[in-house]
C-alpha cells in the first residue's frame, strides 16, 4: 500500500504499508487491518475495519477503530455505480466519506475525506493505492 497524507497547510506526507482482509464471523462480515508504515517499522497507523452485510438497508454497517491514534468512526457503505462509497461520521463529530474505487480483482484506489457540515466541499484528507502481493 502507498499512502499519501494532505495536511491543511498544503504538506505532503508519504508513506508505505500493508492491509489485510479477510471474511469473519463465519462468512458474515469483513474485517480488515490497516498498519502504516509497512512493518518492522514501528506504526503510525495501525487499525481495524468490521463490516457488516444488512439486506434491510442494503448496505453495510461499518466501524473503523485505530487504537494507536484514538481513532473511530462509524458509516454505512453502498455499492455506486463500480465504486463502494461509506458515509458517516468520526470520533471528531467530522463528516466522513470514504471512497473505494478502481476496484480490480488485485488492487484498488481509497479516497478519504472529510467536511465539517453538509455545506462544505469534501476535503481529501487520504489517498491509499493498493495491491495485493499474494494470491
Amino acid at each position: 500500500m502507498d499512502t499519501v497524507h494532505y495536511l491543511d497547510d498544503g504538506t505532503i506526507q508519504k508513506w508505505t504499508g500493508e492491509c489485510h482482509f479477510g471474511w469473519v464471523l463465519e462468512g458474515r462480515a469483513i474485517q480488515d487491518v490497516w498498519i502504516r508504515p509497512k512493518r518492522p517499522a514501528p506504526s503510525t497507523m495501525y487499525g481495524t475495519t468490521l463490516r457488516i452485510f444488512d439486506p434491510g438497508i442494503d448496505g453495510w454497517h461499518i466501524i473503523w477503530n485505530d487504537p494507536l491514534n484514538r481513532d473511530n468512526s462509524r458509516q454505512i457503505g453502498r455499492a455506486e455505480g463500480k465504486d463502494i462509497v461509506q458515509l458517516g461520521t468520526d470520533a471528531r463529530g467530522l463528516k466522513t466519506r470514504w471512497r473505494f474505487t478502481e476496484i480490480t480483482a488485485n488492487s484498488f484506489h481509497w479516497i478519504g475525506e472529510e467536511r465539517s457540515s453538509e455545506c462544505d466541499r469534501w476535503q481529501i484528507t487520504y489517498e491509499h493505492l493498493v495491491r495485493r502481493t499474494k494470491p
